[in-house]
């Protein structure tokens, strides 16, 4: 490999559903922010654009091809920071059918891949994506578990078998009824993979993320944990040869 250590900042967002404009801004702000830290990826929530329960506030006739507008411009400022970005943000596709995706945008503002959100527990909105393929970073391969695509084995069993070296799990998954029980720790143990876990804070119509976590593990075990109440970025080292943790803790900036 060429590169044997990334810095990566968690963008532990509070978005509001349904208020695309104040989301996007704040993504803008946490991007740029992080990017004075000479990270090399950056890292959103599921549906960070929209919040995980828009489509009770404002439909989805907004969701358009992607990229849109703000996309399109999202993809300049990416190119700036010299950051690879995963972007969690709703889609329609060219049969007009709606997904739940993440956009994995490189350091020359290029998509270079994308993954749709397979299980659509509570995305009444959206169709199941059906590929599940690792994207290709050049020094690492990395998979993508959109938030419930990790409560069953079977998605990360299929991208480790397609090669990927890392999971990546863009979540909205706060505590509860359905909130997360052991469901990454297990995935971490079922591939034998590292988990990285981007998660947010907030509340939606019917869920609060207060208490939600982002985490960084491995074999199982957590090895680093955040959760608070407002926006905050995380970031910690993390050795691609070893595939193993270098910091001893996230470096945590609140965003006002």
């Amino acid at each position: 490999m060429t590169v044997k250590k990334v810095k990566i900042a968690l963008l532990h967002l509070l978005p509001i559903a349904g208020d695309i404009n104040y989301n996007q801004n704040l993504i803008e702000k946490a991007v740029k922010l992080a990017a004075t830290k000479n990270v090399d990826w950056i890292i959103t929530p599921e549906l960070a654009v929209s919040g995980l329960q828009f489509s009770h506030k404002i439909g989805t006739d907004w969701i358009q091809q992607q990229p849109d507008k703000w996309m399109t411009h999202f993809f300049n400022l990416v190119k700036s920071t010299n950051a690879t970005v995963f972007l969690g943000c709703a889609e329609r596709s060219n049969d007009h059918e709606l997904y739940n995706s993440v956009f994995v945008i490189n350091r020359h503002g290029v998509v270079i891949g994308k993954q749709r959100k397979i299980t659509s527990v509570t995305d009444n909105w959206s169709t199941s994506g059906k590929s599940i393929e690792p994207i290709d970073l050049g020094d690492v391969k990395v998979g993508v578990l959109i938030c419930a695509d990790a409560y069953t084995k079977s998605i990360a069993d299929t991208l480790l078998s397609k090669g990927a070296d890392i999971l990546v799990a863009p979540s909205s998954w706060g505590p509860g009824l359905h909130g997360p029980n052991g469901e990454w720790e297990q995935r971490s143990l079922d591939t034998e993979l590292p988990l990285i876990v981007c998660n947010r804070t907030g509340e939606d119509e019917t869920v609060t993320f207060w208490e939600a976590e982002s985490l960084v593990i491995k074999s199982g075990k957590r090895l680093l944990s955040h959760k608070s109440l407002q926006s905050g970025i995380l970031t910690f080292d993390w050795d691609l040869e070893e595939m193993d943790l270098i910091s001893a803790d996230f470096d945590v900036e609140y965003i006002s």
